[in-house]
């Protein structure tokens, strides 16, 4: 059985960081619209700030996406503390039955630490067509495809590689990654009931996937600024945190970027001799040893490097060696300003005209043909709510209740690709009228980085909607929907 752990608190300026420090960092955040979710900030092992950005929240997971890649290094790790395989291993060495002719000269000298340090010399991530194939057995579609350059030579940033490395590891022991790591890490340091994507062979992604709580991600990190020692217990071999997070490969020249500092095992260097797991839009555990500081992130952006701006121009000056003096006023300033985080409601909302609501409320709009397989929706208004429902064509009923002056939560069948989905998303949600014809909600998906923007426009007994995803890997998309009421 888990019980939680946690880490001790403390005043900013007992751990040697100035209160004033912090506020401009979220200062930053919020006048840049960088998307960040949630922050925990640890010094000498203590949080010194956190903050929720509502409708998020510190008991809700996050998808980590490849933040998942660090864990999977770890998992590594363990394996070869506990004799299992080695670095210098041949890939091709854990799945013979693969061995064609043409895979064996393909793959020969493909070993797990190409995989580890994104050095296959594959010119393009094998994990798009692993994922998209045909060929459910993701394993052989790796060996199959083409090396291009010799392994240890090119950094290119491969998923799939990352997918191996599980797949390495449950064909060793049995057990999924997420499963190898429960007793390992998971439980040590009390992250409950993590959740790890796996594809239909029943492999965890490894280099995406996982789901965990910021809290948990601070964990992380503060386990391996303690160097593997977690409640005075070895957890992950120290021998095994200086490599991973070393660089083991170039990836860049730019001296401004925070993506051309060096890779390590699946650990990003950054500027500033701190290295970190990173993930799309913006999920982040950046370790800063010589500040003895972790910070762990959660967003919805695309902007990373203009978070990571922010923490290097905010937040690093602010870090002191010694202790500083108390600020209470600054220090009551800072809790009640992280107290009162909030992601925007919609501005420019106006009341709505009686008659068009009274008209609209509780009618139905059958609409055309959709990708979003959506088949009627309706709006009921209430005095500060409104509850948009939707029927897709398996006969489904989802129910989405809006907020004129507070996010309110809900569930959502439509994924961040704007397709219907078996699972049930959590939602908070906002909406208002913007103009005398023209109804906006914004649904926030608040387990991911997702939101979408939906857009209702009324025309007599036309309607159109339009569904926008803000951020995905296909960059802003958006879906019109045509109807009329009946």
């Amino acid at each position: 059985m888990i019980h939680a752990i946690e880490l001790p608190r403390s005043t900013p300026e007992a751990q040697g960081i100035a209160s004033s420090a912090i506020q401009a960092f979220v200062d930053a955040l919020e006048e840049k619209k960088l998307g960040v979710h949630s922050f925990i900030l640890v010094r000498n092992g203590h949080i010194v700030a956190d903050g929720w950005w509502k409708p998020y929240a510190s008991h809700l997971p996050h998808m980590m996406f490849s933040v998942s890649k660090s864990f999977t290094s770890t998992a590594i790790g363990l394996a070869i503390a506990e004799g299992r395989l080695s670095l210098d291993d041949k890939v091709l060495s854990f799945f013979p039955s693969y061995a064609t002719p043409e895979i064996s000269e393909n793959m020969g000298e493909l070993r797990v630490r190409h995989l580890l340090s994104m050095s296959t010399g594959h010119a393009e991530d094998t994990f798009g067509p692993m994922a998209q194939g045909a060929d459910e057995d993701w394993v052989r579609t790796f060996l199959s495809l083409p090396i291009t350059y010799p392994p240890g030579t090119h950094f290119l940033y491969n998923t799939g590689a990352t997918f191996m490395l599980s797949a390495i590891l449950q064909s060793l022991t049995g057990q999924t990654l997420v499963e190898y790591l429960q007793p390992r890490l998971f439980e040590p340091l009390g992250i409950e009931t993590p959740v790890w994507e796996s594809n239909r062979r029943g492999i965890n992604l490894g280099g995406t996937g996982l789901r965990i709580r910021t809290g948990d991600l601070a964990k992380f990190g503060q386990l391996y600024l303690q160097r593997g020692v977690w409640n005075g217990q070895r957890i992950v071999p120290e021998e095994w945190i200086e490599d991973a997070t070393r660089a083991h490969i170039d990836n860049g020249d730019n001296p401004e970027s925070d993506w051309n500092q060096g890779y390590g095992f699946q650990f990003w260097r950054c500027r500033h001799n701190a290295y970190r797991g990173d993930g799309a839009f913006g999920q982040f555990c950046v370790v800063l040893s010589e500040q003895n500081t972790v910070l762990a992130m959660t967003s919805g952006t695309y902007d990373m490097q203009g978070i990571l701006n922010a923490v290097w121009e905010q937040l690093l000056p602010g870090i002191k060696t010694e202790t500083l003096p108390e600020q209470v006023h600054e220090t009551e300033v800072l809790q009640e300003r992280l107290a009162h985080l909030q992601l925007p409601l919609l501005s420019g909302i106006q009341e709505a005209e009686p008659v068009l609501a009274e008209r609209i409320a509780k009618r139905t709009i059958q609409l055309e043909p959709n990708k979003l397989h959506l088949k009627e929706v309706s709006f009921t208004f209430e005095p500060d709510e409104c509850i948009f429902t939707a029927r897709d064509d398996q006969g489904r009923e989802h129910v989405i209740h809006c907020g004129r002056t507070a996010w309110l939560p809900g569930e959502s069948m439509l994924s961040q690709r704007n397709t219907p989905s078996p699972e049930t998303f959590r939602v908070a949600a906002c909406g208002g009228w913007v103009d005398d014809h023209t109804f906006v909600m914004n649904w926030q998906y608040i387990e991911t980085p997702f939101r979408h923007t939906v857009t209702t426009n009324f025309d007599g007994d036309e309607v159109n909607l339009s569904i926008k995803v803000d951020v995905s890997f296909e960059g802003e998309r958006t879906e019109q929907v045509r109807g009329r009421f009946v």
